[in-house]
């Protein structure tokens, strides 16, 4: 049985536009959430999306004047087709390309999140686009300069007009307009949904109902629930490299206990969004694999599931990770990667 939210107003509103004699209908849209998905975490019941604060809050991802240099939106990093993620490119690529020192998460079931970024840096949607928009070499906007372009722009003054009651150009309004876009992001029909809600396509092969009971016996207290992550921050054992030292959790809470911990990402669509971990180490999804069956290192913030006895690492065989890698391709949801109200044009 699913769970629905009809949000927003019982009946349309009505805001007249700045700049025209017509008046624009903002209708609330009808958001399901998915029945084998946990509870939501974003209160939409704050920020509930509509039409028009979705439409703006989808020009605001793909508008490159947001950064400083005119070209780099949201989306420059976040490609669809990618599961949002910046596919090729091991760190993700900023203003005049300057290079960052992580790689690009992809963006889908953000709703559902308790926190964001690889370090936890922000645990509310709301906030989450002023890290990147703020950072100085991925879009180092200037608010004040962004809130004066749309104020000079007569497409988003009648958006702003349409999506908020207050009708107010400012960057809270903005923020506000990209949770409604990316609250809308919900990627929920792979095959794997399909199995999970016993829906027609979601009947596994043989070599893919051994890889889910492996992943279910070897991968899912980290990687758990229909999301597939527990939203913790754990160290899995990777070589600290050199050149970046990216300590993790610990740029957060500066605590000892969090040094080289990481976010636990969802696995949902990991098929595309190659090259995986924080710094985009590992091109291949066989090459994840070897490393948590020989090439965890230990150290003082090692995952204790990483280390069973002295036994570094998760134990599997050639044959086990081609039925893991057979089982996490059932994640992939092509429908959510092509779907038509995330894409640019």
């Amino acid at each position: 049985m699913k769970v629905r939210y009809i949000l927003g107003m019982l009946l349309p509103f009505f805001m007249s536009c700045s700049d025209s004699d017509d008046s624009y209908v903002d209708r609330p849209l009808d958001f399901t959430v998915p029945s084998n998905f946990p509870a939501l975490v974003y209160n939409v019941e704050l920020n509930p999306p509509t039409e028009k604060g979705f439409e703006l809050g989808k020009k605001l991802f793909y508008d490159g004047r947001l950064s400083s240099d005119g070209v780099v939106s949201c989306g420059f990093c976040h490609i669809q087709e990618d599961a949002f993620t910046h596919h090729g490119h091991t760190l993700s690529h900023g203003i005049n390309n300057l290079v960052g020192d992580r790689n690009t998460p992809s963006i889908q079931n953000l709703a559902f999140q308790t926190t964001f970024m690889y370090d936890g840096a922000t645990d509310h949607l709301d906030l989450l686009p002023i890290i990147p928009l703020t950072n100085p070499v991925e879009m180092n906007a200037d608010l004040s300069a962004v809130v004066v372009m749309m104020k000079a722009d007569p497409v988003y003054r009648n958006l702003f007009a349409a999506a908020f009651t207050d009708g107010k150009i400012n960057s809270e309004n903005m923020l506000k307009a990209l949770s409604q876009f990316m609250v809308m992001m919900i990627s929920s029909n792979s095959k794997y949904d399909k199995f999970r809600r016993n829906e027609v396509g979601g009947t596994f092969s043989t070599e893919e109902a051994a890889g889910y009971a492996l992943f279910q016996l070897k991968c899912a207290t980290c990687h758990a629930t229909d999301l597939t992550t527990d939203h913790s921050f754990r160290n899995n054992g990777i070589v600290v490299n050199p050149a970046l030292n990216d300590v993790g959790r610990y740029r957060v809470t500066q605590l000892v206990s969090d040094s080289y911990k990481f976010k636990v990402p969802s696995l949902r669509n990991v098929e595309k969004t190659a090259p995986y971990m924080h710094d985009g180490r590992f091109g291949t999804l066989e090459a994840v694999l070897n490393h948590y069956s020989n090439g965890v290192k230990d150290s003082p913030t090692l995952d204790p599931i990483l280390n069973k006895n002295g036994q570094l690492g998760i134990p599997l065989s050639d044959s086990e990770k081609l039925q893991l890698i057979s089982f996490l391709k059932t994640l992939t949801d092509n429908q959510y990667l092509t779907d038509k109200r995330f894409s640019e044009y």
